[in-house]
């Protein structure tokens, strides 16, 4: 049998010096006995699997509402696909697989439903009442808002998987760090997760904008990354059928891959302690210079084209309309709501447990709940 113990001491003989090491967390809020066949990093990423959240990823916004079709990524499936690449990533970097997992798979448990457009809306609303922030409310849930433990609120994990949470940054997503040692940068796992996610995003969601027609071969013409993954596979012809499309993005995912390791080795090396790596005042997964620049041309693409869309603005000027009047509906007169979120706002915050209760929601479960409070037609 391969226990704990042992998985531990595979750990310290694989990883590198600048990886963590289960046997080395810095623990739990509340101390309890590890299992005999799982480090306490796979025990976290375990938790966050069994979450009610996490299986509400499945009917929440990427890009694409739910109501779209079914081929597009969900915000299930674009975790997925992160904790994916950040697994290849870490093995290659000597970083700890089960820790990069654990916090691709929590990266987006805060997210609402309908997407950036259903977080900018909560934002707004919250502006007087503390605030709302996915990369905060993915730390909320896993300390707070899941209750599964008769001891503690929340999941109890590790001080790395929260600190990699809270430390979660994109260009579009920035970090604060308060109450994690805010003056170091991301460790290993953390930095991994960060950019696995930009790498998911921007190959998956070109896909999704080539499928739906959103986006055309003509128009990405001249995008220095697209002409280098046609060049590599090959490709001339303006044709552009199902297996091509796979084929190219599975090769723009490789190219992105292999140059993101490249680069990130060449900053990594000497390094040898986690908290080398942190005290650093740059991060070292990442781009080389050119990379970085042909990766912002088709960001700034996709936002044109893409996340610009009428069809796709559409669809988030509803979604900004559905979650104001819901949270305006409940603000006004909390008897609508459920028996479980009345009880907790008496024994809490209104704004912050209305905020709490449409963030959970899914884009199917929002959808119907304001049919039941706005269309008359529609039982309550």
């Amino acid at each position: 049998m391969i226990t704990r113990e042992r998985l531990e001491e595979f750990e310290a003989e694989a990883l590198a010096p600048y990886g963590h090491r289960s046997r080395d967390s810095r623990g739990r809020e509340f101390p309890e006995e590890e299992p005999h066949y799982r480090t306490a990093f796979q025990r976290d990423r375990d938790r966050i699997l069994h979450t009610t959240a996490f299986r509400r990823l499945e009917y929440k916004t990427q890009v694409f509402v739910i109501t779209e079709g079914d081929y597009y990524r969900t915000r299930l499936t674009h975790t997925l696909e992160v904790s994916q690449i950040g697994r290849t990533l870490a093995r290659a970097l000597g970083g700890n697989e089960d820790l990069v997992e654990a916090i691709s798979l929590a990266h987006d448990l805060g997210h609402p439903p309908f997407g950036h457009s259903g977080e900018l809306t909560l934002s707004r609303l919250m502006a007087d009442h503390g605030g709302f922030d996915h990369n905060k409310q993915s730390l909320r849930i896993v300390t707070n808002l899941e209750r599964r433990y008769p001891d503690f609120s929340g999941l109890n994990l590790t001080w790395e998987v929260r600190e990699g949470i809270v430390k979660h940054e994109t260009e579009y997503d920035v970090s604060d760090a308060e109450g994690y040692e805010p003056d170091k940068r991301g460790h290993l796992a953390a930095q991994i997760a960060n950019v696995a996610d930009e790498l998911a995003y921007t190959a998956h969601d070109l896909d999704d904008g080539l499928h739906s027609d959103l986006i055309s071969i003509g128009q990405l013409k001249g995008i220095s990354l697209w002409e280098m993954t046609r060049e590599s596979i090959d490709w001339t012809t303006n044709e552009l059928d199902e297996l091509t499309r796979h084929r190219l993005i599975r090769r723009l995912i490789g190219l992105e891959v292999s140059a993101l390791l490249e680069a990130t080795q060449q900053r990594i090396e000497g390094l040898h302690s986690v908290e080398a790596l942190q005290l650093l005042d740059h991060n070292v997964v990442g781009y080389s210079d050119d990379f970085v620049t042909m990766n912002q041309q088709m960001k700034d693409f996709l936002y044109a084209n893409m996340y610009q869309h009428y069809r796709v603005v559409r669809m988030q000027t509803k979604a900004e309309r559905f979650i104001e009047e819901l949270f305006n509906a409940y603000v006004e007169k909390p008897e609508i709501l459920p028996k479980k979120v009345q009880e907790r706002i008496q024994s809490g915050e209104l704004y912050r447990t209305i905020c709490d209760y449409l963030a959970g929601m899914t884009d199917r479960f929002a959808l119907k709940e304001y049919s039941r409070l706005f269309d008359p037609s529609t039982l309550p």
